[in-house]
């Protein structure tokens, strides 16, 4: 018989998800039953640290995607609730392996699996989960989407190892930091968004706009973290402001300070970024050049104009319900504070 641990399925989402929410909530609890029964094993770690993390406050906000993507095309079957489970699961393994690289302490407030549990039994959850997805999907029995959901894998995982190339170098260009979000981030946001016009097998155009949703809303949301990390508010983030610094991740307001200032202010993010020479003061630093050069303020344009360009590729889909919803996800994403 395998093990269980307790799975919180009372949390509420941001207010500004809640149009969303609302019209995918009965498929989500069916989606929480699904990670129930998936999340076990006769191998005790196993669910004790998946639910760890998936138990932890996450948004859903992946999974609902791809149920208000099919919903939107008019998808008639069940499928999409396992596709958004095998998503769902996808997505943590992701941010497994993530507090790994990165070496975290701590994601939504609370300790990371790989700092009560170590980099090991992280690392192979991680894969457990990854594995289950796919028996997920094979269940659903769509090979288009499969195919989307596979490629979404390998992406994030090229994804992770271009950001590792890019540690601590201070000499990486927007567009190289722009490819590396695009495959570690937006890949999975662009997979959630395509699998529900796949599954409803809907035409070309409409598919490849779901796709440009998808990836555009990806990016914004990922540049809208990196100006978190240091304008956010810790409670909120459930994580410190800074931890972005303090591990020397290149994310685009140091890419951009770096660019516009000095001899001496290159030298600051050398030594704290490159050399990891880093004191107690160097942090509000860091922050004050990000607002002399305005670095947060143009992440944050960026992130605007990557979340109208989401918004204009569901112009061709008529009116609906679930397309005002998937609208109001762009407005989250661009205007949240954690």
């Amino acid at each position: 018989m395998g093990v269980v641990v307790p799975f919180d399925e009372g949390r509420s989402a941001s207010e500004s998800l809640e149009p969303l929410l609302q019209l995918v909530k009965e498929d989500v609890e069916a989606i929480n039953r699904i990670i129930l029964d998936k999340a076990v094993s006769d191998v005790e770690l196993i669910p004790q640290l998946a639910h760890h993390l998936i138990a932890s406050g996450g948004k859903r906000l992946r999974p609902m995607l791809a149920l208000a993507s099919a919903k939107m095309c008019g998808y008639p079957g069940s499928g999409h609730i396992r596709t958004a489970s095998a998503i769902e699961f996808m997505h943590t393994a992701t941010l497994l392996h993530d507090d790994v690289v990165d070496e975290s302490d701590a994601r939504r407030g609370r300790k990371t699996a790989r700092l009560i549990w170590g980099n090991q039994a992280s690392v192979l959850v991680g894969d457990f989960l990854l594995g289950q997805a796919f028996r997920m999907l094979v269940e659903v029995g769509n090979m288009q989407v499969l195919k989307i959901l596979s490629n979404a894998a390998a992406v994030i995982a090229e994804g992770e190892v271009m950001q590792l190339a890019a540690a601590k170098n201070t000499s990486t260009t927007e567009d190289e930091y722009l490819a590396i979000i695009n495959a570690k981030t937006a890949a999975l946001f662009l997979a959630a968004a395509e699998v529900g016009a796949a599954l409803a097998n809907r035409p070309a155009d409409e598919q490849a706009a779901m796709r440009s949703y998808g990836k555009n809303l990806g990016l914004a949301f990922q540049l809208v973290d990196d100006a978190l990390d240091y304008s956010g508010d810790s409670r909120k983030l459930g994580k410190s402001v800074g931890d972005d610094f303090r591990e020397g991740k290149i994310t685009l307001p140091l890419i951009l300070s770096f660019r516009r200032g000095n001899d001496a202010e290159r030298a600051f993010w050398n030594r704290t970024i490159v050399e990891g020479d880093i004191s107690d003061d160097d942090l509000d630093q860091a922050i004050a050049l990000m607002k002399k050069h305005k670095a947060l303020e143009a992440t944050l344009e960026r992130a605007r104009a990557y979340g109208s360009i989401a918004r204009d590729a569901l112009a061709i889909f008529p009116p609906s319900a679930h397309k005002a919803a998937m609208e109001e996800v762009i407005a989250f994403s661009v205007n949240r504070g954690h």
